[in-house]
């Protein structure tokens, strides 16, 4: 069963974020386990975002959440936000397109 995380977070460094996020994409090429990535801005409240992370599994996700590059991108994330991120989990009952 595939799984995904999703990740709430409030900021006005928008870019900065966007440079640690491809940053970490880099450092984790060969081991990282994301499938699929979304980051969404807030239509009505510009400085909130949603990121959905997909895995394919919860497995995979705890795996992905090991690597040291993860600890790092989640250290100086929530330096680059305005509040606590959330974390939200969820287990995909139903995939259609």
């Amino acid at each position: 069963m595939s799984f995904v995380q999703i990740l709430e977070f409030d900021t006005k460094r928008a870019g900065e974020v966007e440079s640690l996020m491809n940053e970490w994409r880099t450092q984790t090429e060969s081991t990282r386990t994301v499938k699929r990535e979304v980051v969404a801005r807030h239509r009505d409240r510009p400085d909130h975002y949603m990121a959905i992370v997909e895995f394919a599994s919860y497995e995979e996700a705890q795996q992905n959440s090991k690597l040291p590059e993860t600890d790092r991108f989640n250290a100086h994330m929530t330096k680059l936000c305005d509040s606590p991120i959330t974390f939200s989990n969820y287990d995909v009952i139903r995939d259609k397109s």
